[in-house]
């Protein structure tokens, strides 16, 4: 008898450090941070070639770093504190550059094909979340033209703020970014976070006990650009 109460005890003990230690293990040990959203690098940049007024057109590709655009945000998975970022290089867009001052621009983002590491997370996102089946895009649109003068020709970079429209989940809002623009050989190329609001876009976050996702966080976005 007292052999068997041993055993239940050590069950009983193991089970609920399980319980007490498991998030801190997992937070600690396992759960990690994902890499930033991509931005502007200078690295091989060259000095601009041409004149930048003109008509542009967003460059698709498989690459992440050169084009793509998705989400950042805070999540408690599992008790652990993680950072999580989605992406997608299904980008596309165009812009209008008139006597060095961007006068029309828009960007569309294929929001099912935002990826993380977690095909469970994005599958929660893309059906559930943002309802892509009947919202399948999200675009931001320049509402006013933004001066690109001060931008340099000589492989480094500089910094514009631009307002425009964001369109999330079919809900249209206005929002100002800060857009870091190189020019490198005749590439354009832009980046920038806009800090959103999910309800503001009729989004909630999930909190479905295992992971609850910050009620705020950015939408990402780096874009090269060549002349049409």
């Amino acid at each position: 008898m007292t052999k068997r109460w041993w055993i239940v005890g050590g069950i009983v003990v193991v089970a609920v450090l399980a319980l007490v230690a498991g998030p801190w293990v997992y937070g600690n040990w396992i759960a990690e941070d994902d890499a930033p959203a991509a931005t502007v690098s200078t690295e091989g940049a060259q000095a601009a070639e041409g004149d930048i007024d003109g008509q542009w057109t967003v460059v698709p590709g498989s690459d992440p770093n050169t084009t793509a655009a998705g989400y950042t945000v805070h999540e408690i998975l599992n008790g652990a504190s993680v950072t999580v970022v989605g992406s997608t290089s299904e980008v596309s867009g165009s812009a209008t550059i008139e006597d060095d001052k961007l006068t029309a621009g828009e960007v569309t983002v294929q929001v099912g094909k935002i990826a993380t590491d977690s095909g469970r997370r994005d599958a929660q996102f893309a059906l559930n979340v943002m309802n892509t089946g009947q919202f399948p895009t999200a675009t931001f649109k320049l509402d006013g033209p933004v001066d690109l003068s001060s931008v340099p020709a000589d492989g480094t970079t500089g910094t514009v703020a631009a307002t425009g429209t964001l369109t999330l989940k079919g809900a249209e809002r206005p929002v100002t970014v800060d857009i870091e623009v190189l020019r490198s050989g005749t590439d354009l190329i832009a980046s920038g976070s806009i800090p959103v609001t999910f309800t503001d876009y009729g989004v909630t976050p999930p909190s479905l006990g295992f992971v609850t996702v910050d009620p705020t966080g950015t939408v990402d976005f780096l874009v090269s650009l060549q002349k049409s």
